[in-house]
């Protein structure tokens, strides 16, 4: 059973919390390392990028009208990385997601459990019409995730994000509301 309340999404295993200050310890312990970032035109982080990244959404999740949502994911009382979902068009009604969560948790499916939390926010509680998530076509890792949640790969997007080895093209997954209430 998935639970939106008080700024919270909650699972039978999860919890995904708003973000604190206290936060930028439990991101430096992931966000820090090369394998994690490897796909990502960020990291890895400083302590200072850390707390930037942190005091960053938590300034985004004061805007009206608010269009990012990161939370921090909580398995066994620890912090062990984030879930983001951002609406990235009112009027067509469509929002992306996102996830990155600490390498000593990876295979445990955290992440297809995010992945589900946040898609079911979008479309329950954001009243969403589609929803999309790219990822490294490397990350067969994240490619699974997505497929597992239902998600609908669209095809590749080239060359739309600079990293640090160069351009690199993004695989294009997206789920619509009428498909995720089946």
């Amino acid at each position: 059973m998935i639970e939106y309340t008080n700024n919270s999404l909650s699972s039978e295993r999860l919890f995904l919390r708003e973000f604190t200050k206290s936060d930028w310890i439990g991101v430096h312990k992931y966000a820090s390392q090369d394998i994690v970032c490897q796909f990502q035109p960020w990291g890895p982080n400083t302590e200072k990028d850390s707390k930037d990244f942190v005091n960053q959404v938590i300034k985004d999740s004061k805007q009206k009208p608010r269009t990012r949502f990161v939370f921090a994911i909580i398995y066994n009382e620890i912090m062990i990385g984030a879930g983001e979902f951002n609406i990235r068009n009112f009027t067509h009604k469509v929002g992306e997601v996102s996830y990155i969560v600490n390498p000593d948790y990876w295979g445990k499916g955290i992440a297809t459990e995010v992945s589900t939390l946040l898609i079911d926010f979008g479309f329950g509680e954001l009243k969403l019409h589609r929803i999309y998530a790219t990822c490294d076509p490397r990350n067969i890792g994240s490619s699974k995730v997505l497929e597992k949640v239902g998600m609908t790969k669209e095809g590749i997007i080239r060359e739309d994000l600079l990293i640090k080895d160069g351009w690199r093209d993004s695989s294009l997954y997206s789920v619509l509301e009428h498909e995720w209430k089946k």
